[in-house]
């Protein structure tokens, strides 16, 4: 079984194409959407999703977020019995409450996935997602551009034509944008850029640098534990965002103690406080549609994607750029996955999908390392010599001659670079190869490399000296790839060991951590009533009645809702 998966910074979400359309599949809670939260505690149990996300205020030594941020590097997160996780680790666990969850609904366990990245993920990025693909036991059969994926459900809508339009996806750690066409059932990306630090976790951080100095807490604060300390105004930062999205203005609180901590912040104070990152916006919008020559006039829509473009100040950024309003007729939260499901159906030749092609681009330029002479004759060396140009549409493959820059030189190094500086040093290294060549005055010994790049992010390196008939090939492989299946195998098993709550239990964890962060919420009366609840549904749960359990649930849950329902937002 072949699904689609929208893996995100905030959220992430599971979706199926099914008889004719594309369909979201929902978690054990019966949302759509599962938090992209991991909670392991020292008994090495297990919590993905909302119930980790609940425990993050409680338990944030246990707890990680936006740990995407982190995928293709080596910084690890240290949870439950001191152990270390990698973001492909983490992000693993997260795919396989969403496989569980397909398997739950269609009794059928997946075993291939589209899983969608952004556009601006580097090589490592991709390649790191793709081996947490495999520790949750997927095959990952395609990896595809989450604005690509959007474009796809946006433009599906009624399979017509349409003119270029952009998409704009502002996620909760990433943003990119790309220019797309539809002709005649083909969907063509014409050019992506974006912004892998920039998204609604920077937008909750200016929230925090704005109401901190106003909640007249700093000494409590900073005599909390750094990692408390973050989890409590993260939270509170999250929340008041979401609130200036429909309302003037939000109360910024948190509790320490039994003390409440707040500030009043306005919606006109957030968007000055977040004007830098607003900026930050246009730089990419601009790139994309320079590398495709489109002038933003010749646009016929704005497409919004990701949960943070619901932000009033972020529409009207966008209104003041383009001098029209943004198109918001796909959900935000949902089209990624969806598109992820069509271009499952499309690998799985629905006949539904047969009429439907997709071309994307090379979202970086690659290259190689060179050295050049200046007019004085002095060298520079670590330069960067682009080979295949950012946003040129893929599969391609691409030819550079270079020549040798020393007399009697023996051997050409060449170091392959994916980015956009003109150091090196500046950009991803991919790669090194090395070719032995014939000893001649500098100049005269001609080094031919060609790039080839598919559509799955694949990069082959061909290299030859026509005078010597010596030739090297690479195929672009990440060192974690390079590891043996023995390894690898040691690895998921190791991932597999962690406790998880049966599948049917996911309603009352959940809950139960959501009531405990409701005990840390509140304080005098409210707080010890919270505790009555929480006492009285544990007991039900240690008698194992499963209509009682019932009972004492909803009580629990009516319970919270009625006193979270007074929030002062």
């Amino acid at each position: 079984m072949l699904i689609g998966i929208d893996l995100g910074t905030t959220n992430s979400a599971v979706a199926v194409w099914r008889e004719g359309g594309a369909e979201l599949v929902p978690n054990a809670l019966g949302e759509f959407l599962t938090p992209s939260a991991v909670s392991i505690d020292r008994d090495g149990m297990a919590y993905v999703g909302r119930a980790a996300l609940e425990r993050l205020p409680t338990h944030p030594a246990e707890t990680v977020t936006s740990f995407k941020r982190m995928m293709g590097t080596d910084r690890t997160v240290r949870l439950g019995k001191k152990h270390d996780y990698r973001a492909e680790d983490l992000s693993s666990l997260v795919l396989t409450s969403l496989r569980d969850d397909v398997a739950h609904a269609f009794g059928e366990v997946p075993t291939e996935a589209v899983i969608t990245v952004p556009a601006y993920f580097n090589d490592k990025q991709r390649k790191a997602t793709r081996r947490a693909g495999e520790l949750a036991g997927l095959k990952v059969r395609r990896l595809i551009n989450e604005p690509t994926a959007a474009a796809l459900a946006f433009g599906l809508q009624d399979r017509g034509d349409r003119e270029p339009f952009l998409v704009f996806d502002l996620g909760g750690g990433t943003f990119d944008v790309s220019v797309v066409e539809m002709f005649e059932g083909i969907v063509e990306v014409r050019a992506s850029a974006g912004d892998n630090r920039l998204g609604g976790d920077d937008f909750n951080h200016a929230l925090v640098t704005l109401a901190r100095p106003r909640l007249d807490a700093e000494q409590v604060l900073e005599s909390l534990p750094a990692d408390r300390r973050e989890a409590l105004l993260t939270v509170a930062a999250e929340r008041t965002r979401r609130a200036l999205s429909t309302a003037q203005e939000a109360e910024f609180s948190v509790t320490i103690g039994d003390v409440i901590y707040s500030a009043r912040i306005a919606a006109d104070e957030f968007e000055q406080a977040a004007e830098p990152l607003l900026k930050r916006l246009r730089d990419p919008v601009i790139r994309a549609l320079r590398d495709c020559a489109i002038d933003a006039a010749e646009l016929s829509e704005i497409v919004l994607v990701g949960g943070a473009t619901r932000m009033p100040a972020v529409r009207r950024a966008l209104t003041r750029m383009f001098g029209r309003f943004p198109d918001s007729s796909v959900h935000p939260d949902h089209a990624v996955a969806l598109g992820a499901a069509v271009q499952a159906g499309l690998l799985a030749r629905d006949a539904g999908l047969e009429e439907i092609r997709i071309t994307d681009v090379a979202p970086f330029t690659l290259g190689v390392d060179v050295a050049e002479v200046d007019r004085f004759g002095q060298m520079h060396q670590g330069l960067f010599s682009p080979i295949i140009e950012r946003n040129v549409p893929v599969p391609v493959s691409r030819q550079h001659i270079y020549s040798t820059v020393s007399d009697n030189q023996e051997k050409v190094q060449l170091g392959i670079y994916q980015g956009e500086a003109r150091l090196v040093k500046d950009n991803v290294k991919l790669g090194q190869l090395e070719v032995p060549v014939p000893r001649r005055p500098r100049g005269e010994v001609a080094v031919e490399v060609r790039f080839s790049y598919d559509s799955s992010g694949l990069l082959e390196v061909d290299v030859s000296v026509p005078d010597s008939g010596i030739t090297r090939n690479l195929v672009i492989v990440d060192e974690e790839d390079r590891q043996d299946a023995k390894e690898f195998e040691k690895r998921r098993q190791s991932l597999a060991k962690l406790k998880f709550h049966p599948r049917e239990d996911a309603e009352n964890v959940t809950l139960m951590a959501r009531a405990q962060r409701c005990y840390e919420g509140f304080t005098g009366l409210a707080r010890e009533e919270i505790g009555h609840w929480i006492m009285h549904f544990d007991s039900a749960l240690q008698r194992q009645d499963p209509r009682e359990i019932s009972m004492a649930r909803e009580e629990l849950r009516a319970n919270l809702d009625r006193l979270e329902a007074h929030s002062p937002l």
